[in-house]
């Protein structure tokens, strides 16, 4: 394999990692799920600030990618829960090294 289509592989490898760490309102839904699963409502009240429509769109992304779940529950009525999966939790630490970089520098 030449250099150059290595080059233009690990670029493609950029680019997809990315789509998702380029998106602030991605991180803070990984993060925010790092602490436990949680209802729409919830993650939205415990984000602040961000829209029911950016939300959604956000959380089919990440479902996409293979980063979140979602189960429907019922208890009292029908419930949507939003986790992460083992994948998802694999950037937790990635999140806790930009956390600690601010931290320090910003």
């Amino acid at each position: 394999m030449s250099a150059e289509k290595r080059d233009g592989q690990q670029d493609d490898l950029m680019h997809q990692a990315l789509k998702i760490f380029g998106d602030a309102w991605n991180l803070l839904i990984v993060q925010g799920l790092g602490e436990t699963a949680q209802r729409f409502n919830e993650l939205q009240r415990n984000l602040g600030g961000i829209s029911p429509t950016t939300l959604t769109d956000r959380l089919k992304k990440l479902e996409s990618y293979g980063l979140i779940v979602q189960e429907r529950r019922t208890v009292d009525q029908l419930s949507v829960i939003y986790s992460l999966t083992d994948k998802g939790k694999k950037m937790l630490p990635i999140l806790k090294a930009i956390e600690s970089f601010s931290k320090k520098f910003l």
